[in-house]
């Protein structure tokens, strides 16, 4: 019996970089039924959505393959209404495929917040003295970050490297600078960030690499 579990991407849907993960871990016997927050919208929509000083900064992928950023406070209402459509079609789970912080959203069924989910499980497994490198998308999250991650260890170093641009380079330069570091564990805080990467940021540095997708997808294999 087939299982329908709802995606919803702060980007464009279809996420062909993301479900071939999510599959590995779930099982074909699952059927992933993707939504984006910013399907149909136009080039001008998405661009008024940008960042702002002060705003929350998210970074996601279009439908193309291009990355674009985009502030929390826009796309929040669009997530609502993507979460709840999952959950009026009779989708009993739904995936928020971001590790963003959001406020609360409607429920109608099982919501897993990446964002909730990593947090909890770097702290259950990160001593509080251990220095803890993270990977974000852009170097405009990383204060934003920093706040997140000084809550498990005071000794934390965020990095931008972008999963969508260039990332046969960015991620292995970030993962030779944390490890010159001295990183104890590393974080890749971002659902755009693959299993692919998370290998090879283990294999540059020896050190345990959380993956917020893996660590998502296994929560919701769980539940399913």
């Amino acid at each position: 019996m087939t299982l329908r579990v709802g995606t919803v991407t702060i980007g464009q849907a279809p996420r062909v970089d993301v479900t071939p993960d999510l599959t590995k871990i779930l099982g074909s016997e699952v059927e992933l039924v993707e939504a984006g927050a910013l399907d149909g919208l136009n080039a001008e929509q998405i661009t008024a959505m940008a960042p702002r000083p002060g705003d929350y900064v998210l970074v996601t992928r279009m439908a193309d393959g291009t990355s674009v950023k985009i502030c929390e406070r826009a796309v929040t209402p669009l997530l609502r209404q993507k979460i709840a459509a999952h959950f009026a079609a009779g989708i009993p789970a739904v995936l928020l495929l971001c590790t963003g912080e959001f406020p609360d959203f409607p429920s109608g069924g099982l919501l897993l917040r990446p964002q909730k989910i990593l947090f909890n499980m770097v702290q259950a497994v990160v001593p509080a003295g251990a220095k803890l490198g993270i990977f974000m998308p852009s170097p405009d999250q990383l204060e934003q970050s920093s706040r997140r991650w000084s809550q498990i260890t005071p000794q934390n170093r965020s990095i931008g490297a972008s999963p969508y641009v260039r990332p046969e380079e960015t991620i292995p330069a970030a993962a030779e600078e944390l490890a010159r570091w001295g990183a104890d564990a590393l974080v890749m805080d971002c659902m755009g960030y693959t299993l692919a990467m998370k290998e090879q940021v283990r294999r540059i540095t020896g050190k345990p690499v959380i993956l917020a997708r893996s660590i998502a997808a296994r929560a919701l294999s769980e539940l399913v």
